[in-house]
């Protein structure tokens, strides 16, 4: 099972050098279609989009304060952060550095696709040594490589004791036996699920050939494959646009919900499947939204026939005509809605009364950022909230056209910390609250 982990106080700064790992200690003190209308949501301007979900009280934007950072090669910028925060580089040198995972003897796994294609060049890293009291990271090295595309890794341990590694590639996923403390794998892989691995001449390295495997509370496992296409109808039988469900050994697999269209970011919370999902290319640059869905099983969400925008589900002009629509009314409205473009991947659940505050509790989530910058959506993380639009949380990634850097995932570390990654700059942070 993933552990729970705490605040850190000190971080390392790791650089890759001449193919080494170099380690340097450090100490912290629009279309057309008609629409079906839906209750309005709270919106906002900006990266962030607007909420759909509207049953809780609203917080007051956090004011952000520009932090600056500085990599190697001689790269700096600003990141904005709320007052109070501060933010470390804690690895860099890195390809495209993507999701984590706490591994059951507390350590941090990072899975690394290496570019936007499709190669097998991708790795698995761990950070070794994590010193909980002292919130140290130290001796990070490569636990598996020549991977294709992988993109998320969870942990589970049965009830004889035993921990499984889970690793989702392009065209499969995949299962280790996993012991405390190994270097490499203790044991070979067993193949649990096979996806499609066609359709991946997208210009940007394929159309969705990242899968995300996440272990949800009833012991029951969840994979997300994305579409083979910007807005098609998928074969009947291809296991495209949806979401797996299955046991922790493969077994009973079943399609679980359907209309997704790349979800990648997957959240299990609270006894519910949470996911981050994109919207289609082709609509202009402000619709669709992009959203956060609470996904129950035997849904349909839209896809390709109808999409959300402004909390209303308006129809695809493209399939209009289709018998294999599925009735309007059937598709939910979600639970949170982002900028078009914004393009949402990893997101972290946090408790704000857990950590003595009145905030309620809320999701983090890494806006990537639209393919094209001109857009300008995304390239920050937001705060939701139940109730309240999406508030900026770390700003900075874009500045004036160049890019400095893409959200991917997050993983809380602590109450109110968490390490972030960024797959365009092959970097880590660290981001925490002050005393």
């Amino acid at each position: 099972m993933v552990i729970n982990s705490i605040l850190l106080t000190a971080v390392i700064i790791l650089a890759f050098t001449s193919g080494h790992i170099s380690v340097v200690k450090a100490s912290l003190s629009t279309t057309q279609g008609t629409a079906t209308r839906r209750p309005q949501p709270t919106t906002s301007t900006g990266g962030g989009g607007g909420r759909t979900r509207h049953d809780s009280v609203q917080t007051a934007a956090p004011k952000l304060k520009p932090h600056r950072i500085s990599l190697a090669g001689g790269r700096s910028f600003d990141l904005n952060l709320p007052e109070g925060y501060a933010i470390k580089v804690i690895a860099q040198g890195l390809k495209r550095v993507r999701f984590m995972a706490w591994s059951p003897d507390r350590r941090i796994f990072v899975t690394d696709l290496y570019n936007r294609a499709d190669n097998q060049r991708g790795a698995v890293y761990v950070f070794n040594e994590v010193d909980a009291e002292g919130g140290k990271f130290e001796k990070l090295a490569t636990y598996l490589a020549r991977l294709r595309n992988p993109n998320s890794i969870a942990f589970y341990t049965d009830r004889n004791g035993q921990s499984w590694l889970y690793l989702a590639l392009t065209d499969r996923l995949v299962c280790y036996p996993y012991r405390a403390g190994e270097a490499t794998p203790s044991g070979e892989p067993e193949v649990l699920a096979t996806f499609p691995d066609h359709g991946l001449n997208y210009k940007y390295g394929g159309w969705h050939l990242t899968r995300t495997v996440v272990i949800g509370g009833n012991e029951k496992l969840y994979v997300s494959v994305g579409s083979s296409c910007n807005a098609c109808e998928e074969a009947a039988d291809d296991v495209r646009a949806l979401v797996l469900e299955m046991d922790p050994d493969g077994r009973n697999q079943r399609v679980f919900a359907r209309g997704l269209r790349n979800a990648v970011g997957m959240k299990w919370v609270d006894g519910q499947l949470f996911v981050t999902d994109m919207g289609a290319d082709h609509l202009g640059d402000n619709r669709p939204d992009d959203t956060i869905y609470v996904v129950r099983e035997n849904t349909h969400y839209g896809w390709p026939y109808y999409f959300q925008y402004r909390s209303q589900i308006q129809a695809d002009p493209q399939f209009l005509n289709s018998p294999q629509r599925v009735r309007r009314e059937a598709v939910p409205l979600a639970y949170a809605a982002f900028s078009a473009h914004s393009s949402p991947l990893g997101l972290e659940h946090f408790q704000g009364k857990a950590s003595g505050s009145n905030a309620d509790d809320y999701f983090l989530v890494a806006l990537h950022g639209s393919a094209f910058r001109r857009i300008g959506h995304g390239y920050r993380v937001v705060r939701v909230s139940r109730g309240a639009p999406p508030q900026d949380f770390i700003t900075g990634f874009l500045q004036q056209g160049r890019v400095y850097g893409r959200p991917a995932d997050i993983l809380k570390v602590g109450p109110e910390a968490f390490l972030l990654t960024d797959d365009y700059g092959g970097v880590i942070y660290y981001v925490f609250k002050q005393e």
